[in-house]
């Protein structure tokens, strides 16, 4: 995804394991460098791929031919071509902001697929999640206090009902598996279980 930086979006589920941007494609179908933004003293500088920064109105800064949604995972959305006739002079963020959000709805779209690919649960259980969840709101309305309490005693209870199924996970599947039932990359699944299982990610 390069290493400049830029707007990111992430899901709750998923943190960095999915997260997306806004890519850039050059007219020769490639993906440019990070532009390099020297410091106005004191050497130094900072990298950035935000989209609109790739105007080629600068030395050494290119110009997009098309944008598209780009995952951490190695996902890419379609690529949608900029109408640089229709652009002319305006700021390249405000002409394809529209473009972007097409993009950021592509981004939505995958990480859809990636729940729905992730390991299914009863509904049952997520029926009750939702009613938990409405309770926790309702209560917050008339004692934030007991509905963090109710949040705390959801977080203990997380925790204890957890730690032997992620040991049982940890000696029955391997890590593609585990990565591929959370919706996570092998390094996330990994940390997730060590959590849930109280030993240390790095063993």
């Amino acid at each position: 995804m390069g290493e400049g930086e830029r707007e990111t979006w992430t899901t709750e589920e998923f943190g960095t394991s999915h997260e997306g941007a806004v890519g850039v494609l050059l007219a020769d179908g490639s993906v440019p460098a990070p532009v390099f933004f020297d410091m106005s003293s004191g050497g130094g500088g900072q990298a950035v791929s935000q989209w609109s920064t790739y105007d080629g109105r600068y030395p050494r800064v290119p110009r997009a031919a098309a944008l598209r949604a780009v995952c951490s995972c190695g996902w890419t959305g379609p690529a949608h071509e900029l109408d640089w006739d229709q652009i002319g002079d305006q700021a390249l963020a405000e002409a394809a902001g529209g473009t972007a959000d097409t993009c950021a709805q592509n981004w939505d779209t995958h990480t859809s697929e990636v729940d729905r690919s992730a390991i299914p649960l009863p509904e049952t259980f997520t029926e009750l999640l939702a009613q938990l969840v409405t309770e926790i709101e309702t209560l917050a309305k008339t004692s934030p206090l007991a509905a963090l309490r109710a949040a705390r005693q959801l977080e203990v209870t997380a925790a204890r009902v957890a730690y032997w199924p992620a040991h049982e996970a940890r000696q029955d599947t391997v890590p593609e598996e585990a990565a591929s039932a959370f919706g996570l990359d092998e390094d996330a699944a990994r940390k997730l279980m060590a959590r849930f299982g109280d030993w240390s990610p790095y063993r």
